[in-house]
This record gives C-alpha cells, sequence and structure tokens, in this order.
C-alpha cells in the first residue's frame, strides 16, 4: 500500500513538471524592445591602462584633466579626487597649488561657522577635494570620480559615449514609431535606453587648446578625459598590477622551495 500510494504521488510530480514544462514552451517569447535591439556595446578606446600590464600615459592623463576642467567640470563633480592628487600626474607643487587657485573661479570650499551659524565660501587649497557642481534640480549630472568603474566598459565605454551621439536610425523607427527620441534628449546607441539627457560635450575640433600641442579633435579629446577618469576610478593601477606580478613571482617561488624540500626530505623513502 505504502508502495502504491509513493508512487501515486511521484506521478502527480512528475505530471507538475510535465505542465510546467509545457506551459513554458508554448509561452512567446516576449517582444525585443528597441533598447534592446539598437544598443550597441562600447567601441574600444585603445587605452595604454588596458590589460594586466596596462599603465598610465600620463601626458594622455593631464591631456583628460584638462578637457575635465574645461569642459566637464561645469556640470560634474570629481568630488572623490584632491588638487594635490595631481601631483600623481606629474604636476608640481607650485602648479598644483595654481590649479586650485584658478578653481575658485568655478566653485570654492564651503564653510560653516558653528558660533554664528553662518554659512560662507573659502578659497580652494591642494589638501581640498574638487568641490562639488550643486543642482536645485532632480536628476543632477552624476558625480565622475569613480563612473569608470561603475559602467561596464570602462573607459571605453567613456569613449563611446561622448563620441556616439547621432540621429536615429531609420530603421528604429520604422520598426519602432514609438521609440522617437523625446524633445530635450539626445539619441546614443551606447546609453542603455538610447536616449539621454546629456548634450553633446565634445563638439568640435580644438575645443580645447592642448598645451602639449596635440591637436584636440574630438576623438582625441574624447580618448584623454576616458583615460582620465580611468585614472580617478582607479589611482593605483600601477600599484596594484606591480604588487599581483610581485605576488605571483613569490609563490612561484615558494611552490619550487616546497617541490625542493619535500624531494629532500622524502628520498629514498619508500611508501
Amino acid at each position: 500500500m505504502v508502495r502504491i500510494i509513493g508512487g501515486i504521488i511521484g506521478l502527480g510530480f512528475a505530471f507538475v513538471l510535465l505542465l510546467a514544462f509545457i506551459g513554458t514552451v508554448r509561452t512567446p517569447a516576449p517582444a525585443a524592445t528597441a533598447a534592446e535591439e539598437f544598443h550597441v556595446q562600447p567601441r574600444s578606446a585603445g587605452l595604454s591602462s588596458d590589460g594586466v600590464f596596462g599603465k598610465f600615459d600620463l601626458r594622455q592623463v593631464q591631456r583628460g584633466f584638462q578637457v575635465y576642467k574645461d569642459v566637464c567640470s561645469s556640470c560634474h563633480s570629481l568630488h572623490m579626487v584632491s588638487f594635490r592628487d595631481l601631483k600623481d600626474l606629474g604636476y608640481t607643487d607650485p602648479e598644483v597649488k595654481a590649479i586650485a587657485k584658478q578653481w575658485d573661479d568655478k566653485a570654492k570650499q564651503p564653510t560653516f561657522d558653528a558660533k554664528t551659524g553662518q554659512a560662507g565660501e573659502r578659497g580652494n587649497i591642494p589638501s581640498d577635494r574638487l568641490p562639488m557642481v550643486y543642482y536645485a534640480a532632480q536628476g543632477s549630472p552624476p558625480d565622475l570620480s569613480l563612473i569608470a568603474k561603475a559602467r561596464h566598459g570602462g573607459g571605453d565605454y567613456v569613449y563611446s559615449l561622448l563620441t556616439g551621439y547621432k540621429e536615429q536610425p531609420a530603421e528604429l523607427l520604422k520598426r519602432f514609431p514609438d521609440a522617437k527620441t523625446p524633445d530635450g534628449l539626445y539619441f546614443n546607441p551606447h546609453f542603455a535606453n538610447l536616449n539621454i539627457a546629456m548634450p553633446p560635450p565634445l563638439t568640435a575640433d580644438g575645443q580645447v587648446q592642448y598645451t602639449d600641442g596635440t591637436p584636440a579633435t574630438v576623438d582625441q579629446m574624447a580618448k584623454d578625459v576616458s583615460a582620465f577618469l580611468v585614472w580617478t576610478a582607479e589611482p593605483t593601477l600601477q600599484k596594484r598590477h606591480s604588487a599581483g606580478f610581485a605576488t605571483l613571482a613569490f609563490l612561484l617561488l615558494f611552490c619550487f622551495l616546497a617541490y625542493g624540500a619535500y624531494q629532500s626530505v622524502w628520498a629514498g623513502k619508500k611508501h
């Protein structure tokens, strides 16, 4: 009797699983959306920091900082970077101090007097972080300190986004008539939902005057600022790579010595 009941229960479970399988097979696949069909993966920017052997091209990263300062800083904060961190890019102490002083024209450091309750501002000094950019409305542009780590593709994503603005393809509008880019937004196939609120920030060659004489094409400026934002997101990348290789070398040497010790201890012994 117990076996019969167990068999009936087993058949019942098998029947339920069969119904679930049939229902899954018959369920039509959801219709593809415009974002799924026309989203484009990031293109390679060919940055020197890519790969396990990557390291920063400090001249390029300095140019990227110049692009950020002249183009991006009016909207996007970089609050996790201090002015004195720029010394890692090759700037001298007087240059860092001058950069902090020049930043007073953009934004100063907020202050608060606990005795009087008065809020105020003071000038930037090298030990300060780059001042925040404040917006009264919702949807403020994101802080860019970690953007290269927060987005799939890292620097390639930033580069592709900056150079990816274009008109909507006719094929998209033909297949998805309701997917027309709304007024106030801009079509960019590298953005997740294809429509982004940020206007194209790099609009013409020569928008930034590089101090090292490099031609400031839109493509070059996009690569340079991407390299800079990779650095802001992971300034210790080169040290991490060096530490990783040193650790691997130590482990290989340790394994070799351990194997030699094993052979020496067990030499001539029978198991």
